[in-house]
């Protein structure tokens, strides 16, 4: 029997699970987490920990269609995980300075968000993805992939993971509708990417485009020699935890 104090329903009649931990400082971190994913990985909790030891509120959550969260993923999309993490993040972290860390798909979740949250003093991205339904996806399928998916069925596509993402319609069009990349946004606040130069799956140029379509005099692209792309390394996490740190230091100095 799930724990309801872990949940959050959103407008969307999504069933969101959650981890939040609650501190006496005005900031607060939100992770978002990649595609096919969860908050159950290294990353979440070697954030968690680094926000508890240094007194940050921290925020993490399931994307519907992911782990123990609501909904079937080959019905969700990118417009859902954007409506889920604007809603839990104006209910848990309200009134909070926000540092949004995006990992993969959970960069273009954050990078939108940019658009809709006020409160925003920080944004690291972790192999970002943004626009990746599009680039990565549509504009290489085969014509046969591309007719599976707009009948309305699921088309199989490989991972590197020894498995497939089940690719729906809801992905592609929800993705169409938030693209990114062709915008600019100014951004007064500290910007970081990382990218690992052995990522196989989001090649490391999206976080360069990404870079480009968030504008700050503040901002740098830190590329991890050996990372892959989950970046999730003792090594990989010292680094992301490191630059997460000094920018809530700043912010409270």
């Amino acid at each position: 029997m799930k724990n309801k104090k872990n949940y959050f329903l959103t407008s969307n009649k999504q069933s969101i699970h959650f981890t939040f931990l609650k501190a006496k400082s005005k900031i607060g971190v939100l992770f978002l987490h990649g595609l096919m994913s969860d908050i159950s990985g290294k990353k979440v909790k070697f954030i968690k920990s680094l926000c508890k030891k240094n007194e940050l509120n921290f925020l993490a959550f399931d994307f519907s269609g992911h782990g123990k969260s609501s909904g079937i993923f080959e019905k969700q999309g990118i417009h859902d995980w954007i409506l889920e993490a604007k809603e839990i993040t104006n209910s848990k972290l309200k009134n909070k300075k926000i540092i949004i860390i995006g990992s993969s798909c959970g960069g273009w979740v954050g990078a939108k968000l940019i658009w809709k949250l006020k409160n925003i003093i920080g944004f690291i991205g972790i192999s970002a993805a943004p626009d990746f339904t599009k680039y990565l996806m549509w504009n290489t399928f085969s014509k046969k992939a591309k007719q599976i998916i707009s009948s309305g069925k699921i088309y199989k596509l490989k991972s590197d993971y020894d498995s497939y993402y089940p690719i729906g319609k809801s992905l592609i069009e929800g993705g169409r509708k938030n693209l990114i990349l062709h915008l600019k946004k100014n951004c007064n606040f500290p910007l970081r990417f990382f990218h690992g130069l052995e990522d196989s799956v989001v090649p490391i140029e999206y976080s360069y485009k990404l870079s480009k379509t968030l504008y700050s005099k503040n901002s740098l692209i830190l590329l991890q020699e050996k990372g892959g792309h989950s970046l999730s390394s003792s090594h990989d996490l010292k680094r992301i935890g490191k630059e997460l740190v000094e920018i809530a230091k700043a912010k409270v100095s």
